[in-house]
């Protein structure tokens, strides 16, 4: 099976590359743009599959449909939710959310492998993508949470939640009065409709409130461990492949 992986962050793709393998996975080309993805695709026979970031230095890789017919399948791998779970319904074999896991990764090529060699159409809607990529100033966040304790409806501000996090399959809040609240929902959910100036997916396990750090600490392997004014039950470490765009996030 040769492969192609599309990512704009070199050691990510590289990362990636290693992982495939050790699958006895042949990756054909590592492409970083938007720009050079169209122009390989151009001029190149298109491989099996690819693996592809949804969002590259360039602009979304949803534009290379806009160009190109792929005729490939593809994995689509993200460190944003809310773009992997509308590229899930855009017909992809899979998608993987970063940072990579590598048994995730394998039970995605296991999927691809049992459709080969049937071929698979990429049916992209850019109708849908367009109305999806509204301008975030254009959308409506939550600003309050209505959650049932015992008998009772209680109304949390977003703004007095330090954290939203999961815990043995299951998806609660923190309040900066030192509370825990079981939510319906679950956390890739909640990203989606909380306000992204405000909160962060700092890694698979917690959302943050911006306003509730209270102190941020450079941690092993390139990571950054976050210390919250109220909540201090389990360690909150950024990612590393997610450092990046918590800093840029921060500024």
């Amino acid at each position: 099976m040769k492969v192609v992986i599309i990512e704009d962050e070199k050691p990510a793709a590289r990362r990636l590359s290693r992982m495939l393998e050790s699958l006895n996975i042949e990756v054909q080309e590592m492409l970083h743009s938007v720009e050079e993805s169209l122009n390989w695709l151009q001029n190149n026979e298109h491989p099996e599959l690819i693996f592809l970031d949804i969002q590259l230095s360039d602009g979304l890789s949803f534009e290379i449909f806009e160009e190109i017919d792929v005729k490939s399948a593809i994995i689509f791998t993200t460190a944003y939710d809310e773009y992997a779970l509308r590229a899930f319904k855009l017909n992809s074999i899979d998608y993987l959310l970063k940072p990579i896991d590598e048994e995730e990764l394998a039970t995605a090529v296991k999927q691809f492998t049992k459709l080969h060699p049937k071929k698979q159409e990429v049916m992209v809607n850019l109708d849908e993508i367009k109305k999806l990529l509204i301008n975030p100033l254009d959308r409506k966040f939550k600003r309050r949470l209505s959650i049932k304790v015992g008998a009772h409806i209680k109304i949390i501000s977003t703004d007095i939640i330090e954290c939203f996090y999961s815990e043995n399959k299951a998806t609660y809040c923190f309040t900066n009065e030192k509370r825990s609240f079981l939510l319906d929902n679950s956390l890739e959910i909640w990203q989606e409709q909380l306000d992204p100036e405000q909160f962060f997916r700092v890694n698979r396990t917690f959302i943050v409130n911006i306003n509730a750090i209270k102190d941020i600490i450079a941690y092993s392997n390139s990571r950054l461990k976050l210390m919250l004014h109220s909540y201090s039950e389990t360690e909150i470490i950024v990612s590393r492949e997610r450092v990046k765009d918590f800093k840029s996030w921060i500024e």
